[in-house]
């Protein structure tokens, strides 16, 4: 029997694969053609269900308004009518309260808004266009035909596909879904993410430093990135620069996880190592990015889980997932289409230094002067290391690879960061 290729011997099938040096939009893609959505479902009541992904389409079961109803206080009457100068009022019709009798010519009822359309009426008037003395309304100034009326099923028909397999529930779609009457919905189970931080100067919070030694601030930035996802989070704590105890905690992490992520250990000098064991537990698609910050970021699998293995310097963790995790992990956890991030157009304030030929993101903050024109300024130091940068910023300054130095004053593209997850 004929084995299927692996997937690194699909992905070095394509042209202008280099693992060395990927580009952004070439390495993206490559994730994405090689992700596989989780497919087992649960049933969760409506409130619960808020930020999970749908695993059934939604079918309306009925007309959404359910009947003919008012779009305005006013009056209802027959559009053959609207020609004359006063009509009868002999009744009213509150939201929830219809009234119950059948309009002849000649008459109106008092009606308010939601609040059903009798039978014998089509045409709805503003009260602030009609007048009232007593029992008569006067028409101050004349409705088109059918004005004001807001039609069954004009919102949803009965039989109707709301909302796709795939949609991400948020406030809207809970109400949306409430207002069919439908109290519990099918949804994907959470994805399951466990990581790590890698290296021998790393000391957890609440410890003493030694000499060199560096507090982990990774662990702290993916779990908050991790946590606003919505996925099940399993942290690992720091693994020492150790091979078998590293080997032993990938081995644990992908037979509990989906996905796999590790900062550190895939940077220069480090890379042979780390390729050599991801493919002796799994397989290594490519383990540098034509990107800063950001460059050494390793993509995979080990065993069934997907792997990650991102930068050490806290910026380029923080960048890599939300160039590459992000949508990963949105793609696994099944929402379909993921929402792509807009790029947007602002004036940058200040000279920009870059080299061509790869990817940069560098933060800024974006501002509007005082005409309301969109401008943006760098934070100063682009260092990978420099993590106040990404606290300050509200926004990555994203330089494709054919940029070069630019002059201030130039139009460059921006990605706003808030909503980014």
């Amino acid at each position: 029997m004929t084995m299927p290729p692996s997937l690194s011997q699909l992905i070095s099938c394509q042209d202008d694969y280099d693992p060395n040096s990927m580009p952004v939009a070439q390495a993206k893609t490559f994730i994405r053609d090689f992700l596989s959505p989780v497919t087992a479902t649960e049933t969760l009541p409506l409130k619960a269900a808020l930020g999970r992904v749908l695993a059934t389409s939604i079918i309306s079961p009925l007309n959404v308004p359910s009947h003919d109803n008012s779009a305005m206080d006013g009056f209802a009457f027959h559009s053959r009518d609207i020609t004359s100068s006063s009509l009868n009022i002999i009744g009213t019709a509150f939201a929830g309260k219809p009234f119950k009798g059948t309009l002849q010519a000649g008459e109106c009822i008092r009606i308010m808004t939601g609040a059903v359309i009798p039978s014998g009426a089509d045409t709805v008037i503003m009260q602030e266009r009609a007048q009232v003395s007593g029992d008569i309304m006067t028409i101050l100034e004349a409705p088109k035909p059918y004005a004001n009326v807001r039609y069954a099923g004009e919102d949803l028909k009965a039989g109707q596909a709301v909302l796709e397999t795939g949609r991400q529930l948020r406030p809207a779609e809970l109400g949306l879904i409430a207002s069919l009457g439908i109290g519990e919905v099918s949804v994907y189970r959470r994805l399951k993410v466990a990581f790590f931080s890698t290296g021998d100067e790393l000391v957890s919070i609440g410890s003493p430093l030694g000499e060199g030694q560096i507090y982990d601030s990774n662990r702290y930035t993916l779990y908050g990135m991790l946590e606003k996802l919505g996925v099940d989070i399993i942290d690992m704590g720091i693994v020492h620069d150790d091979p078998a105890t590293l080997e032993q905690t990938l081995i644990q992490a992908s037979t509990q996880a989906d996905v796999v992520l590790t900062s550190g250990g895939v940077s220069v000098g480090e890379a042979d190592f780390m390729k050599q064991l991801l493919e002796k537990l799994g397989q290594v698609v490519f383990w540098k990015i034509a990107m800063k910050p950001g460059r050494p970021l390793a993509y995979g699998k080990v065993g069934k889980a997907h792997y990650f293995g991102l930068p050490g310097n806290p910026v380029a963790v923080m960048v890599t997932f939300y160039q590459f995790v992000r949508d990963a992990l949105l793609h696994l956890m099944g929402q379909n289409p993921v929402p792509t991030l807009p790029l947007l157009k602002a004036t940058c304030t200040e000279p920009i230094r870059k080299l061509a030929g790869r990817t940069e993101f560098q933060r800024g903050i974006l501002f509007t002067d005082s005409t309301g024109v969109w401008q943006v300024r760098p934070t100063g130091n682009q260092g990978s290391g420099i993590l106040r940068s990404m606290s300050e910023a509200n926004c990555f300054i994203v330089l494709d690879e054919a940029i070069g130095n630019l002059p201030a004053g130039t139009e460059v593209h921006v990605q706003v960061m808030e909503g980014i997850i």
